[in-house]
């Protein structure tokens, strides 16, 4: 089968974050198992009672002489992560799940993000030989399908306090990045700040303190912090701040005596840990003790370190001369953030460009589909 026909049996699978992904692991099961690879499942029951499962896949050839031939690896010489959930389809979109081509580029949901990725990889073990001829024979090839990524990387959270011992030489990240290899990623992080101040009819406003233009003030202070410090592969170089969701009052004749807002950074690698949190909960607490009668809390919720790259980096220079395109860092969240902890070198790369994710626009350039189906199978040649 070519990445396109595999893409679009993957693409026809819902796997929308919400519903169960065993669907899609028994069509990827019954694709590798009788190529020759074991299939490991760690399922859970998510926290809406769904049925789920992540999946560690390996060649029944790789591994070590000395692990039980049903074995899944401690240590694995390459490892390439899939995510298998996806974002629901945008409103409106007719047919998501039928896979269709247009002007050379294949559109479906979760076609580049990330089952491009999959296709893509499935396509690439279908040529054995990449196997058996390998310098390194005994080192050991897997593949690693997660659920849950999409609302927070819940699924490789899940794998990796199952599998506390999993150890990585290198990772392949599946994300699309145009097939640049991104060795560098910011991290994410989610705060919720809540401020209070005293309700008053807004006829008398000296009676009362507006929740809600404490809140104002503090937003435009945040959004007027200067960078500590920057990175040259990321656009903006620099971290970024964002208020996606604000609410506070309760009539529009009532001075507001709450507000809240969320707040997220994404810190470019070269943040301290914990730095970005300290400053914007100094600022929001220096800013409520100059305003009389507000009170004001700083709700951390989530700090997530991002990975820059390795010390070494010869899986990120092979692809970046079989791929002829130049490194990268990629500012939205992926599964390398986890996976740093465990893994000597991780790479983000994967065919299709994120701008077109989580939209009705979602596709992935089918010439790509083929340019990385080649590079997997000369990387496996090469022995990663």
């Amino acid at each position: 089968m070519t990445p396109l026909e595999i893409l679009r049996e993957l693409v026809a699978i819902p796997s929308v974050s919400n519903l169960s992904n065993l669907p899609l692991l028994d069509w990827v099961t019954g694709f590798l198992e009788p190529r020759g690879w074991r299939c490991h499942r760690f399922p859970y029951t998510d926290d809406a009672g769904v049925a789920k499962s992540n999946l560690i896949a390996c060649p029944v050839s790789s591994g070590r002489p000395s692990d039980p031939p049903d074995a899944v690896p401690d240590r694995i010489g390459l490892a390439f992560v899939c995510h298998t959930d996806t974002v629901p389809p945008a409103v409106g979109w007719h047919d998501p799940y039928t896979l269709h081509t247009q002007e050379n580029s294949a559109y479906g949901l979760g076609s580049c993000d990330v089952k491009a990725a999959l296709a893509c990889f499935l396509a690439a073990i279908q040529d054995q030989h990449s196997f058996s001829q390998s310098p390194q024979p005994d080192s050991s090839l897997a593949l690693i399908l997660t659920a849950d990524e999409e609302i927070g990387c819940k699924g490789m959270d899940r794998l990796l306090a199952v599998r506390p011992d999993l150890r990585m030489e290198r990772a392949l990240i599946s994300e699309p990045t145009s097939l640049r290899p991104a060795i560098a990623g910011k991290g994410y992080a989610l705060a919720r700040v809540t401020l209070r101040g005293r309700e008053a009819h807004s006829a008398f406003p000296r009676e009362g303190v507006s929740a809600i233009a404490a809140a104002a003030d503090i937003i435009l202070r945040i959004h007027a912090l200067q960078p500590a410090t920057t990175h040259p592969l990321f656009d903006p170089p620099a971290t970024t701040f964002n208020i996606g969701v604000i609410t506070g009052g309760t009539a529009k004749n009532i001075l507001p005596g709450e507000c809240s807002f969320l707040l997220e950074w994404r810190a470019v690698p070269g943040e301290l840990p914990g730095s970005v949190a300290a400053t914007l909960r100094q600022l929001v607490h220096d800013a409520a003790q100059q305003m009389p009668g507000v009170s004001v809390h700083f709700d951390l919720q989530r700090d997530e370190p991002g990975f820059d790259r390795a010390p070494s980096t010869p899986l990120a220079d092979q692809l970046t001369a079989l791929l002829c395109r130049q490194p990268t860092g990629i500012s939205f969240g992926s599964e390398a953030t986890r996976v740093a902890r465990i893994a000597g070198e991780i790479v983000v790369v994967g065919p299709g460009d994120m701008h077109t994710a989580h939209s009705d626009r979602e596709c992935v350039p089918i010439a790509e589909l083929d340019e990385w189906m080649q590079t997997l199978r000369a990387l496996f040649r090469a022995g990663f």
